[in-house]
Protein backbone atom coordinates (compact mmCIF):
# COMPACT_ATOMS: atom_id res chain seq x y z
CA UNK A 1 0.00 0.00 0.00
CA UNK A 2 1.45 3.31 -1.01
CA UNK A 3 1.70 6.38 1.19
CA UNK A 4 -0.93 8.38 0.00
CA UNK A 5 -3.51 5.12 0.48
CA UNK A 6 -2.56 4.72 3.77
CA UNK A 7 -2.87 8.66 4.66
CA UNK A 8 -6.53 8.25 3.07
CA UNK A 9 -6.94 5.68 4.78
CA UNK A 10 -6.35 7.08 8.48
CA UNK A 11 -8.29 10.42 7.20
CA UNK A 12 -11.77 9.43 8.77
CA UNK A 13 -10.03 8.10 12.21
CA UNK A 14 -7.89 11.56 12.88
CA UNK A 15 -10.93 13.60 12.24
CA UNK A 16 -13.22 12.42 15.07
CA UNK A 17 -9.68 11.69 17.76
CA UNK A 18 -9.51 13.47 20.53
CA UNK A 19 -6.72 16.21 22.22
CA UNK A 20 -3.91 13.55 23.23
CA UNK A 21 -3.31 14.17 27.31
CA UNK A 22 0.61 15.20 27.41
CA UNK A 23 2.93 12.66 29.53
CA UNK A 24 3.16 15.57 32.40
CA UNK A 25 0.14 16.15 32.05
CA UNK A 26 -1.32 12.47 32.90
CA UNK A 27 1.57 12.00 35.87
CA UNK A 28 0.11 15.00 37.41
CA UNK A 29 -2.93 13.06 37.24
CA UNK A 30 -1.64 10.04 38.89
CA UNK A 31 -0.34 12.35 41.35
CA UNK A 32 -3.21 13.92 42.37
CA UNK A 33 -4.96 10.89 42.54
CA UNK A 34 -2.54 9.26 44.79
CA UNK A 35 -2.82 12.06 47.37
CA UNK A 36 -6.74 11.55 47.13
CA UNK A 37 -6.17 8.36 48.14
CA UNK A 38 -3.41 9.12 50.91
CA UNK A 39 -5.58 11.67 52.24
CA UNK A 40 -8.36 9.18 52.52
CA UNK A 41 -6.30 6.56 53.72
CA UNK A 42 -5.18 9.10 56.97
CA UNK A 43 -9.01 9.95 57.83
CA UNK A 44 -10.07 6.66 57.46
CA UNK A 45 -7.04 5.11 59.05
CA UNK A 46 -7.07 2.67 56.80
CA UNK A 47 -3.57 1.88 56.34
CA UNK A 48 -3.80 -1.00 53.72
CA UNK A 49 -5.12 1.04 50.96
CA UNK A 50 -1.69 1.72 49.53
CA UNK A 51 0.18 -1.32 51.41
CA UNK A 52 2.71 -3.21 48.97
CA UNK A 53 0.66 -6.45 49.57
CA UNK A 54 -2.14 -4.54 48.52
CA UNK A 55 -0.77 -3.20 45.51
CA UNK A 56 0.99 -6.28 44.56
CA UNK A 57 -2.22 -7.87 45.18
CA UNK A 58 -4.32 -5.61 42.76
CA UNK A 59 -1.97 -5.94 39.88
CA UNK A 60 -2.33 -9.73 39.87
CA UNK A 61 -5.79 -9.32 39.71
CA UNK A 62 -5.97 -6.85 37.22
CA UNK A 63 -3.77 -8.74 35.05
CA UNK A 64 -6.37 -11.46 33.65
CA UNK A 65 -8.76 -8.06 33.03
CA UNK A 66 -6.82 -6.44 31.23
CA UNK A 67 -5.50 -9.20 28.47
CA UNK A 68 -9.35 -9.32 28.60
CA UNK A 69 -9.79 -6.08 27.61
CA UNK A 70 -6.52 -6.19 25.37
CA UNK A 71 -8.23 -9.43 23.55
CA UNK A 72 -11.41 -6.80 22.88
CA UNK A 73 -9.96 -4.00 21.95
CA UNK A 74 -8.28 -5.91 19.10
CA UNK A 75 -11.28 -7.44 17.58
CA UNK A 76 -13.63 -4.45 17.79
CA UNK A 77 -10.82 -2.26 16.63
CA UNK A 78 -10.97 -4.40 13.77
CA UNK A 79 -15.06 -4.39 13.92
CA UNK A 80 -16.13 -7.27 15.33
CA UNK A 81 -17.69 -7.44 18.78
CA UNK A 82 -16.19 -10.43 21.02
CA UNK A 83 -18.54 -11.31 23.70
CA UNK A 84 -16.93 -14.86 23.68
CA UNK A 85 -13.57 -13.38 25.87
CA UNK A 86 -15.41 -15.07 28.99
CA UNK A 87 -15.23 -18.64 26.87
CA UNK A 88 -12.14 -17.95 25.35
CA UNK A 89 -10.68 -17.26 28.44
CA UNK A 90 -12.02 -20.64 29.26
CA UNK A 91 -10.58 -22.66 27.09
CA UNK A 92 -6.88 -20.42 27.85
CA UNK A 93 -7.44 -21.86 31.83
CA UNK A 94 -8.35 -25.65 30.63
CA UNK A 95 -5.36 -25.83 27.79
CA UNK A 96 -2.96 -23.78 30.14
CA UNK A 97 -3.38 -26.20 32.82
CA UNK A 98 -3.47 -28.93 31.06
CA UNK A 99 -0.22 -28.45 29.40
CA UNK A 100 1.08 -26.85 32.35
CA UNK A 101 0.96 -29.92 35.24
CA UNK A 102 2.74 -31.84 32.28
CA UNK A 103 4.98 -30.13 30.46
CA UNK A 104 5.79 -26.99 33.11
CA UNK A 105 4.21 -23.52 33.26
CA UNK A 106 5.58 -21.81 30.40
CA UNK A 107 4.03 -24.83 27.98
CA UNK A 108 0.92 -24.29 29.89
CA UNK A 109 1.13 -20.37 28.25
CA UNK A 110 1.74 -21.28 24.74
CA UNK A 111 -0.93 -23.94 24.94
CA UNK A 112 -3.09 -21.72 26.75
CA UNK A 113 -3.06 -18.72 24.13
CA UNK A 114 -3.49 -21.31 21.49
CA UNK A 115 -6.45 -22.48 23.26
CA UNK A 116 -8.45 -18.88 23.45
CA UNK A 117 -7.11 -18.40 19.77
CA UNK A 118 -9.03 -21.49 18.76
CA UNK A 119 -12.16 -19.88 20.12
CA UNK A 120 -11.03 -16.86 18.49
CA UNK A 121 -11.11 -18.18 15.14
CA UNK A 122 -14.36 -19.94 15.53
CA UNK A 123 -15.54 -16.57 16.29
CA UNK A 124 -14.03 -15.00 13.22
CA UNK A 125 -15.55 -18.01 10.97
CA UNK A 126 -18.88 -17.53 12.73
CA UNK A 127 -19.04 -13.37 12.19
CA UNK A 128 -16.73 -12.75 9.46
CA UNK A 129 -17.34 -15.30 7.04
CA UNK A 130 -21.04 -16.37 7.51
CA UNK A 131 -21.79 -12.96 8.68
CA UNK A 132 -23.74 -14.41 11.98
CA UNK A 133 -24.67 -11.44 15.19
CA UNK A 134 -21.63 -11.23 16.78
CA UNK A 135 -23.42 -11.04 20.29
CA UNK A 136 -25.45 -14.76 19.11
CA UNK A 137 -21.69 -15.63 18.05
CA UNK A 138 -20.38 -14.42 21.41
CA UNK A 139 -22.41 -16.17 24.01
CA UNK A 140 -22.24 -19.29 21.94
CA UNK A 141 -18.81 -19.50 22.06
CA UNK A 142 -19.23 -18.91 25.99
CA UNK A 143 -21.42 -21.66 26.25
CA UNK A 144 -19.14 -24.35 24.17
CA UNK A 145 -16.40 -23.05 26.00
CA UNK A 146 -18.06 -24.45 29.90
CA UNK A 147 -19.43 -27.93 28.04
CA UNK A 148 -16.12 -28.69 26.17
CA UNK A 149 -13.51 -28.23 29.30
CA UNK A 150 -15.78 -29.74 31.38
CA UNK A 151 -16.10 -32.74 28.83
CA UNK A 152 -12.52 -32.88 28.49
CA UNK A 153 -11.72 -32.67 32.32
CA UNK A 154 -14.08 -35.93 32.97
CA UNK A 155 -11.23 -37.98 31.05
CA UNK A 156 -7.84 -36.17 31.77
CA UNK A 157 -8.07 -34.36 35.00
CA UNK A 158 -10.21 -36.80 36.66
CA UNK A 159 -7.52 -39.41 35.87
CA UNK A 160 -4.31 -37.35 37.51
CA UNK A 161 -3.32 -37.65 41.03
CA UNK A 162 -4.27 -34.54 42.61
CA UNK A 163 -7.08 -33.92 39.86
CA UNK A 164 -10.56 -34.40 39.73
CA UNK A 165 -13.45 -33.84 37.10
CA UNK A 166 -13.64 -29.98 38.09
CA UNK A 167 -9.84 -29.45 38.76
CA UNK A 168 -6.07 -29.88 37.80
CA UNK A 169 -3.29 -30.97 39.50
CA UNK A 170 -1.11 -28.54 40.60
CA UNK A 171 0.86 -26.63 38.45
CA UNK A 172 4.53 -25.64 38.92
CA UNK A 173 4.90 -21.91 39.49
CA UNK A 174 6.41 -19.44 37.25
CA UNK A 175 9.59 -17.20 38.42
CA UNK A 176 8.81 -14.42 40.62
CA UNK A 177 10.92 -11.44 40.97
CA UNK A 178 11.57 -9.58 43.69
CA UNK A 179 14.37 -6.36 43.70
CA UNK A 180 16.78 -7.47 46.90
CA UNK A 181 17.21 -3.47 48.94
CA UNK A 182 14.79 -1.83 47.05
CA UNK A 183 11.68 -4.25 48.10
CA UNK A 184 12.96 -3.93 51.65
CA UNK A 185 13.22 -0.05 51.95
CA UNK A 186 10.30 0.73 49.95
CA UNK A 187 8.29 -1.33 52.66
CA UNK A 188 9.85 0.24 55.10
CA UNK A 189 8.86 3.95 53.81
CA UNK A 190 5.36 2.46 53.46
CA UNK A 191 5.12 1.01 57.32
CA UNK A 192 6.02 4.69 58.15
CA UNK A 193 2.34 5.95 57.06
CA UNK A 194 3.37 8.98 56.10
CA UNK A 195 1.09 11.38 53.51
CA UNK A 196 1.75 10.72 49.89
CA UNK A 197 5.90 9.62 50.28
CA UNK A 198 4.45 6.45 51.93
CA UNK A 199 1.63 5.51 49.87
CA UNK A 200 4.29 6.24 46.66
CA UNK A 201 6.10 3.39 48.32
CA UNK A 202 3.60 1.36 49.20
CA UNK A 203 2.73 1.21 44.64
CA UNK A 204 6.48 1.53 43.73
CA UNK A 205 7.26 -1.69 46.79
CA UNK A 206 4.05 -3.40 45.28
CA UNK A 207 5.57 -3.30 41.62
CA UNK A 208 8.89 -4.66 42.43
CA UNK A 209 7.95 -7.75 45.10
CA UNK A 210 7.23 -11.16 43.97
CA UNK A 211 6.54 -10.18 40.33
CA UNK A 212 6.21 -12.79 38.15
CA UNK A 213 7.48 -13.34 35.38
CA UNK A 214 4.69 -13.23 32.99
CA UNK A 215 3.19 -10.16 34.64
CA UNK A 216 5.63 -8.43 32.92
CA UNK A 217 5.12 -10.28 29.88
CA UNK A 218 1.66 -8.91 29.96
CA UNK A 219 2.41 -5.83 30.94
CA UNK A 220 4.54 -5.10 27.92
CA UNK A 221 1.91 -5.72 25.86
CA UNK A 222 0.13 -2.96 26.48
CA UNK A 223 2.43 -0.86 25.11
CA UNK A 224 3.17 -3.21 22.41
CA UNK A 225 -0.48 -2.91 21.17
CA UNK A 226 -0.13 0.68 21.29
CA UNK A 227 2.99 0.42 18.79
CA UNK A 228 1.62 -1.78 16.39
CA UNK A 229 -2.17 -0.62 15.99
CA UNK A 230 -1.00 3.46 16.11
CA UNK A 231 2.52 3.36 15.03
CA UNK A 232 2.17 1.15 12.10
CA UNK A 233 1.01 0.74 8.46
CA UNK A 234 -0.63 -2.28 9.35
CA UNK A 235 -2.62 -1.47 12.63
CA UNK A 236 -3.95 1.50 10.44
CA UNK A 237 -5.38 -1.06 8.32
CA UNK A 238 -6.57 -2.84 11.12
CA UNK A 239 -8.55 0.13 12.24
CA UNK A 240 -9.37 1.04 9.28
CA UNK A 241 -11.68 -1.71 8.90
CA UNK A 242 -13.41 -0.97 12.16
CA UNK A 243 -13.92 2.45 10.66
CA UNK A 244 -15.00 2.08 7.04
CA UNK A 245 -14.56 -1.45 5.75
CA UNK A 246 -15.83 -0.47 2.47
CA UNK A 247 -13.51 2.45 2.04
CA UNK A 248 -10.97 0.40 3.90
CA UNK A 249 -11.56 -2.21 0.92
CA UNK A 250 -11.42 0.53 -2.29
CA UNK A 251 -8.27 1.04 -0.80
CA UNK A 252 -6.88 -2.43 -1.66
CA UNK A 253 -7.48 -3.42 2.38
CA UNK A 254 -8.04 -7.29 2.45
CA UNK A 255 -10.94 -6.41 5.08
CA UNK A 256 -11.34 -10.35 5.73
CA UNK A 257 -7.66 -11.04 6.43
CA UNK A 258 -7.45 -8.23 8.90
CA UNK A 259 -10.89 -8.90 10.68
CA UNK A 260 -9.91 -12.24 11.14
CA UNK A 261 -5.92 -11.92 12.07
CA UNK A 262 -7.69 -9.14 14.87
CA UNK A 263 -9.98 -11.59 16.36
CA UNK A 264 -7.44 -14.52 16.60
CA UNK A 265 -5.16 -12.53 18.31
CA UNK A 266 -8.12 -11.51 20.99
CA UNK A 267 -8.55 -15.01 21.74
CA UNK A 268 -5.20 -15.42 22.44
CA UNK A 269 -4.69 -12.43 24.44
CA UNK A 270 -8.12 -13.73 26.53
CA UNK A 271 -6.31 -17.36 26.56
CA UNK A 272 -3.23 -15.87 27.78
CA UNK A 273 -5.61 -14.19 30.37
CA UNK A 274 -6.93 -17.49 31.29
CA UNK A 275 -3.14 -18.95 31.65
CA UNK A 276 -2.26 -16.44 33.78
CA UNK A 277 -5.65 -17.42 36.38
CA UNK A 278 -4.51 -21.07 35.93
CA UNK A 279 -0.93 -20.81 36.21
CA UNK A 280 -0.16 -17.82 38.12
CA UNK A 281 -3.35 -16.54 40.16
CA UNK A 282 -4.24 -19.80 41.70
CA UNK A 283 -1.78 -21.88 40.18
CA UNK A 284 -4.14 -24.43 39.68
CA UNK A 285 -6.95 -25.36 36.85
CA UNK A 286 -10.68 -25.04 39.18
CA UNK A 287 -14.41 -25.40 36.93
CA UNK A 288 -15.73 -21.58 36.73
CA UNK A 289 -12.20 -19.85 38.10
CA UNK A 290 -13.19 -17.40 35.18
CA UNK A 291 -15.86 -15.79 37.46
CA UNK A 292 -17.15 -13.32 34.71
CA UNK A 293 -13.48 -12.06 33.82
CA UNK A 294 -14.02 -12.10 30.00
CA UNK A 295 -17.36 -9.86 30.02
CA UNK A 296 -15.38 -7.48 33.21
CA UNK A 297 -12.05 -6.84 30.72
CA UNK A 298 -15.55 -6.05 28.06
CA UNK A 299 -16.42 -3.41 30.26
CA UNK A 300 -12.54 -1.92 31.11
CA UNK A 301 -12.26 -1.81 27.43
CA UNK A 302 -15.59 0.37 27.04
CA UNK A 303 -14.22 2.39 29.95
CA UNK A 304 -10.84 3.12 28.54
CA UNK A 305 -13.19 4.30 25.48
CA UNK A 306 -11.18 1.48 23.16
CA UNK A 307 -7.64 2.77 23.79
CA UNK A 308 -4.87 0.04 26.12
CA UNK A 309 -4.15 3.24 28.31
CA UNK A 310 -7.60 3.64 29.44
CA UNK A 311 -8.39 0.02 29.15
CA UNK A 312 -5.23 -0.73 31.56
CA UNK A 313 -6.42 1.70 33.71
CA UNK A 314 -10.10 0.54 33.74
CA UNK A 315 -8.93 -3.28 34.92
CA UNK A 316 -6.55 -1.29 37.64
CA UNK A 317 -9.28 -0.20 39.26
CA UNK A 318 -11.34 -3.14 39.18
CA UNK A 319 -8.09 -5.07 40.35
CA UNK A 320 -7.87 -2.72 43.09
CA UNK A 321 -11.42 -2.62 44.46
CA UNK A 322 -11.51 -6.76 44.40
CA UNK A 323 -7.60 -6.74 46.19
CA UNK A 324 -9.37 -4.33 49.01
CA UNK A 325 -12.21 -6.75 49.28
CA UNK A 326 -9.72 -9.51 49.57
CA UNK A 327 -7.14 -7.58 52.15
CA UNK A 328 -8.80 -5.56 54.99
CA UNK A 329 -12.43 -6.62 53.49
CA UNK A 330 -14.84 -4.34 55.54
CA UNK A 331 -12.92 -1.39 57.16
CA UNK A 332 -10.91 -0.83 53.66
CA UNK A 333 -14.36 -1.08 51.70
CA UNK A 334 -15.74 1.30 53.94
CA UNK A 335 -12.87 3.58 53.62
CA UNK A 336 -13.98 3.80 49.62
CA UNK A 337 -16.92 4.92 50.45
CA UNK A 338 -15.56 8.55 51.68
CA UNK A 339 -13.51 8.24 48.75
CA UNK A 340 -15.94 7.72 46.15
CA UNK A 341 -17.57 10.74 48.05
CA UNK A 342 -14.92 12.78 47.34
CA UNK A 343 -14.68 11.95 43.58
CA UNK A 344 -18.43 12.32 43.28
CA UNK A 345 -18.03 15.72 44.94
CA UNK A 346 -15.02 16.59 41.92
CA UNK A 347 -17.50 15.44 39.50
CA UNK A 348 -20.54 17.69 40.82
CA UNK A 349 -17.56 20.61 40.26
CA UNK A 350 -16.61 19.71 36.55
CA UNK A 351 -20.32 19.34 35.98
CA UNK A 352 -21.19 22.49 37.29
CA UNK A 353 -18.17 24.07 35.10
CA UNK A 354 -19.62 22.27 31.64
CA UNK A 355 -23.47 24.12 33.16
CA UNK A 356 -24.76 20.32 33.62
CA UNK A 357 -27.14 21.01 36.12
CA UNK A 358 -29.28 17.76 36.03
CA UNK A 359 -26.20 15.32 36.56
CA UNK A 360 -24.51 17.45 38.76
CA UNK A 361 -27.21 17.53 41.12
CA UNK A 362 -27.88 13.84 40.85
CA UNK A 363 -23.98 13.33 42.11
CA UNK A 364 -24.14 15.79 44.53
CA UNK A 365 -27.13 13.94 46.21
CA UNK A 366 -24.80 10.73 45.40
CA UNK A 367 -22.21 11.78 46.88
CA UNK A 368 -24.05 13.17 50.41
CA UNK A 369 -25.75 9.76 50.93
CA UNK A 370 -22.13 7.94 50.38
CA UNK A 371 -20.94 10.87 52.84
CA UNK A 372 -23.45 10.38 55.58
CA UNK A 373 -23.15 6.22 55.29
CA UNK A 374 -19.40 6.71 56.04
CA UNK A 375 -20.09 9.03 58.90
CA UNK A 376 -22.13 7.06 60.90
CA UNK A 377 -21.01 3.41 60.16
CA UNK A 378 -17.99 1.86 61.09
CA UNK A 379 -17.90 -1.09 58.44
CA UNK A 380 -20.03 -2.09 55.87
CA UNK A 381 -22.36 -5.37 55.25
CA UNK A 382 -20.36 -8.13 54.00
CA UNK A 383 -22.29 -8.70 51.01
CA UNK A 384 -21.90 -4.71 50.13
CA UNK A 385 -17.63 -5.75 50.37
CA UNK A 386 -18.09 -8.71 48.06
CA UNK A 387 -19.96 -6.63 45.41
CA UNK A 388 -17.54 -3.44 45.65
CA UNK A 389 -15.76 -4.31 42.69
CA UNK A 390 -18.61 -4.78 41.04
CA UNK A 391 -20.38 -1.75 41.97
CA UNK A 392 -17.39 0.45 41.75
CA UNK A 393 -17.18 -0.96 37.76
CA UNK A 394 -20.57 0.31 36.91
CA UNK A 395 -20.47 3.61 38.52
CA UNK A 396 -17.21 4.84 37.14
CA UNK A 397 -18.68 3.32 33.72
CA UNK A 398 -21.53 5.59 33.95
CA UNK A 399 -19.79 8.23 34.46
CA UNK A 400 -18.06 8.09 32.36
CA UNK A 401 -20.43 6.77 29.45
CA UNK A 402 -21.10 10.20 27.98
CA UNK A 403 -17.16 10.67 26.02
CA UNK A 404 -17.18 6.90 24.67
CA UNK A 405 -16.70 6.96 20.59
CA UNK A 406 -16.45 3.16 19.65
CA UNK A 407 -15.41 2.41 15.82
CA UNK A 408 -17.98 3.23 13.78
CA UNK A 409 -18.30 0.07 12.17
CA UNK A 410 -18.25 -2.34 15.14
CA UNK A 411 -20.35 -5.31 15.13
CA UNK A 412 -21.97 -4.12 11.68
CA UNK A 413 -22.48 -6.63 9.18
CA UNK A 414 -19.84 -6.73 6.22
CA UNK A 415 -19.60 -8.74 2.96
CA UNK A 416 -16.67 -8.54 0.52
CA UNK A 417 -17.61 -6.20 -2.29
CA UNK A 418 -20.55 -4.47 -1.04
CA UNK A 419 -19.29 -1.37 -1.39
CA UNK A 420 -18.50 -1.65 -5.45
Amino acid sequence: MSTSTVSAVSAAPKKSARRKLSVPVILLIIAGALALVSLVRLISGADDLTSVGQVSGALQLAIPIGLAGLGGLWAERAGVVNIGLEGMMILGTWFGAYAGYQWGPWSGVALGILGGALGGLLHAIITVTFGVNHIVSGVAINILAVGVTRYLSNFTFDEAPGGSSKQSPRIDEITKITIPGLSDWLRDIQGKHWFFVSDLAGVLGGLVTNLSLLTIVALLLIPATIWVLWHTAFGLRLRSCGENPVAAESLGVNVYKYKYIAVVVSGGLAGLAGAFLAIVATGIYQEGQTGGRGYIGLAAMIFGNWMPGGMALGAGLFGFTDSLKLRGGAENVHAMLLLLAILLMLVVFWQLYRKKYLPAAISAVAAVLLFVWYSFTDEVPSQFVDAAPYVTTLLVLALSAQRLRMPKANGMPYRKGQGK
